[in-house]
Formats: C-alpha cells, structure tokens, sequence
C-alpha cells in the first residue's frame, strides 16, 4: 500500500473508531439531548469514513475492495487511527466496562479532536487529491458542529460545579499526552505532504494551540502539560483498548459473513 492510500486509511479509521466510541453513550447519555447529539455526530464520524473508504478502494482499483470489508474484516494492527481515538470513555483507561463511562472524558477527547479536524479539514480542500478534497469540503462543515458542541460543554463543565470542574481537569490530564501523535510526523505524512495530497500538521499545530488555550481559559481550566510516551496508532501500534472496539463493532460481520443486509 502506498503512503496515499495508507493516508485515507488514516482519516478513515480516525473516523470510524471515533464514531463507534461516541455511539457508545447512545441510551447512556446524561440527558436525552445529549443522547442524540452524541449519535449524530457519531453518524457525520461514519458517514465521513464510508466517503474515505469507498475512495480508497477506488485509489487502489481492486474490485475486492469495498467499505465494509475495510471496517469490519482487518485487525488492530491493519487500523491506522490515532490511540486517543480508542481510548475508553475513563480516566482509569481499564479495558472493561467496569470502569463506567465518564461523559467528562467524551467531550475532552471530541474538543481535542474535533479542533484538530476543523483545521486540517479545511487545509485538505486545497489537496491535490481532488475527490479527498471534495470529502473536506464536506466533513469541515461537520467538524465545525463537533467543535462548538465540544466546546459549548467544556465551557459548562469547567465552569459547573466542583465535580465537573474536577471531571474535566482529570479527562484533560490523561488525554492531553496522546495528542502528542498529531504532532509527530510520520513517514506517510511527510510524503502525503511533499505529494500535494496532505498537509504539513506542523502548520496547524499553533493555530491548534490557540483554539484549545482560549476555550479552556474560558473554562478555568489550566492546560495539563503533554509529555510522556508518544503514542504511535497511526504507525499500526495500539493499545489493547481497540481490541474491544473491534470485537464489539466487527462481531456479527464475522460471525455472517456473507450475509446481506
């Protein structure tokens, strides 16, 4: 697979992971509002993944290549989704449902994400790949929502009570390392970037900065410091957190697998 096609794999396991991971809290969410909003985003999440997919598998022009055989029939190692995006909905990162979910941790990782995406969404209008252009076009639109929803609770987390206020403050302390990823180039990334079709993320990365810095200003809430391991999901190298995902999402794929719908 060459660095462009293992690109929009990128992008589009990003997705994916993420929008399964938000699906999660579909008939748990604190309130039915968030109920909803959480799935829809989860859908603008899948919807962009299907767009990345299918084009993928026109990229690569084999006839065996389609969407679902991409979601659903590679393991850990074939995802190329950043680590954050895996993660469990809890700070304790336990790989059980044990651990519960913490909405706290939700919303930091879709404002921590979703404020990466707005920006690198709009950079890759300007790609030389002309259809993943047209994919931006569209989910910088999406993106745009992820971002103030995030950002609209960061707000009333930060600025709630003492409990969300602590939730928020832990959710961002056990998180804010894993975006340590966006920032470190890989291979892939350096040659999407000198093809035209990528973008050089060390340009976004201060525009990034700010946007987190002002929304967490207004929260009362002091930005944790990022250092520690530098997590490597886009290299293919995981957590065992998306195991879980995977089993979860892939199980009745694999158990009919011929199956239509």
């Amino acid at each position: 697979m060459d660095m462009h096609q293992e690109y929009l794999l990128h992008l589009a396991d990003n997705a994916l992971i993420l929008g399964q991971r938000n699906a999660q809290w579909c008939g748990h969410a604190p309130v039915l509002e968030e109920d909803l909003a959480l799935a829809n985003n989860s859908l603008d999440l899948i919807g962009q993944a299907r767009l990345l997919y299918q084009h993928l598998c026109a990229v690569r022009g084999d006839p065996a290549c389609d969407e679902d055989r991409l979601a659903y029939f590679r393991d850990a190692p074939d995802y190329r989704n950043y680590t954050l995006l895996e993660l469990p909905h809890s700070t304790a990162l336990v790989p059980t449902a044990a651990a519960g979910r913490d909405f706290a941790v939700t919303i930091a990782r879709n404002f921590l994400y979703a404020t990466l995406m707005e920006l690198l969404w709009e950079a890759l209008c300007f790609s030389s790949d002309s259809q993943l252009a047209a994919i931006a076009g569209r989910a910088h639109k999406e993106a745009q929502y992820h971002v103030q929803h995030a950002g609209d609770w960061v707000l009333r987390l930060g600025d709630g009570t003492a409990e969300s206020h602590r939730k928020l403050v832990a959710a961002l302390a056990c998180l804010m390392p894993y975006t340590q990823e966006f920032w470190t180039p890989s291979a892939m990334e350096s040659a999407v970037q000198r093809s035209g079709v990528g973008v050089d993320m060390a340009l976004l990365e201060p525009r990034w900065d700010a946007q987190v810095d002002a929304v967490l200003r207004r929260a009362g809430v002091a930005r944790p410091p990022a250092g520690g391991r530098v997590s490597t999901g886009k290299l293919g190298q995981h957590s065992e957190h998306l195991d879980f995902v995977l089993t979860e999402m892939q199980c009745v794929a694999r158990a009919h697998p011929d199956a239509v719908w």
